[in-house]
């Protein structure tokens, strides 16, 4: 659920409203927090300011223009004008990048992770229209459209080499809105800071004290209740899985992470993926494409893959909830 002009965007120039006055030391500098909606969801942001600025309203310009670009839900948008025809020239950077990111990640994963995925989200009943009906799912026709092979772009433009391919950066594009923001702050000379949006986090710094950040990740087996801490620096953070987006059809329950190399929405053990990376549209793509991996797969991925970590929580064939994880991030999750 997602959300070019040449030169520097307008919304880069929208002066920040000052909050009340704060002394300017380290010690005393307070944290800064705002919160707003974006992207068919909720984002929560603290920082630290010396200055005492509020970037509320600059904050909401970015993610406003970041909809514009990207969204599939807005029939004026970037993304919508592609899907609607056979190329587009790109008018916002952003464009380009989540398209050159999504293609590092499709090949590193072999199509685990494949934003050409739109054709069989629509027919799973996933896209603006929600109806479904497995009895006339026609998988060998939507598979012929989807494969990131089927899309050609680079900097200027975007094509697809035949009709009905669409894209849904739904995977991958809420965690570089994440990144977008955290860029707006750095370059505002903040460093210390975490930024939410939907449940993808980037930290960087720490807070006053020298404590790190902490955010959670939740129990899939017990709404609205933890399974573990995380504390987070100079690092993002985002989760999938399959125990929020989900419908039954005739007594069967259809999860809304489909392999794109095979069209299909198989039951699994593994019931959520948080990844650990430096930025957060590398994360949000690969939690997909791990979902889709599964336990092992991943395990195996991961071995040769030093900048990533993972939590995983699966069960056993007891029900059971399990979890595992990489090495890289055991000194910072506390497990309930």
């Amino acid at each position: 659920m997602i959300f070019r002009i040449a030169g520097v965007f307008s919304f880069l120039f929208l002066s920040v409203l000052p909050l009340t006055s704060v002394a300017v030391s380290e010690r005393e500098t307070a944290m800064i927090s705002i919160s707003g909606e974006a992207q068919g969801t909720t984002y929560h942001i603290k920082y630290y300011d010396p200055k005492n600025r509020n970037f509320k309203p600059a904050i909401d310009s970015i993610l406003t223009e970041f909809d514009k670009c990207l969204s599939l839900y807005r029939p004026d948008s970037e993304l919508s004008a592609f899907n609607s025809g056979n190329a587009h020239t790109i008018r916002q950077r952003w464009f380009y990048q989540v398209l050159k990111r999504s293609e590092e990640i499709y090949n590193a994963t072999g199509g685990a992770f494949d934003p050409t995925i739109m054709p069989l989200a629509e027919a799973y009943g996933f896209g603006a229209n929600k109806t479904f009906d497995p009895e006339n799912l026609n998988l060998d026709s939507l598979l012929a459209l989807v494969s990131f092979k089927n899309i050609r772009f680079d900097s200027i433009s975007v094509r697809k080499t035949k009709p009905g391919v669409k894209l849904d950066f739904n995977g991958i594009a809420q965690g570089y809105s994440v990144d977008i923001i955290g860029k707006f702050l750095r370059d505002n000379a903040i460093a210390r800071y975490m930024v939410e949006i939907g449940g993808e986090v980037l930290c960087a710094g720490q807070k006053i004290g020298g404590n790190h950040w902490v955010t959670g990740i939740e129990n899939p087996m017990k709404p609205n209740a933890l399974v573990a801490t995380v504390k987070l620096s100079d690092r993002a953070m985002t989760t999938a899985g399959n125990y929020h987006n989900h419908f039954t059809k005739n007594g069967q329950t259809f999860n809304h992470i489909i392999d794109p190399r095979t069209g299909s929405m198989e039951q699994t053990d593994l019931l959520s993926v948080t990844v650990f990376a430096r930025d957060a549209m590398t994360a949000d793509g690969y939690d997909t494409a791990f979902f889709v991996m599964g336990l092992e797969p991943t395990k195996t991925f991961l071995k040769n893959r030093k900048d990533i970590d993972v939590y995983m929580l699966y069960t056993n064939e007891e029900g059971q909830l399990l979890s595992f994880m990489t090495d890289g991030i055991k000194d910072f999750i506390q497990e309930k």
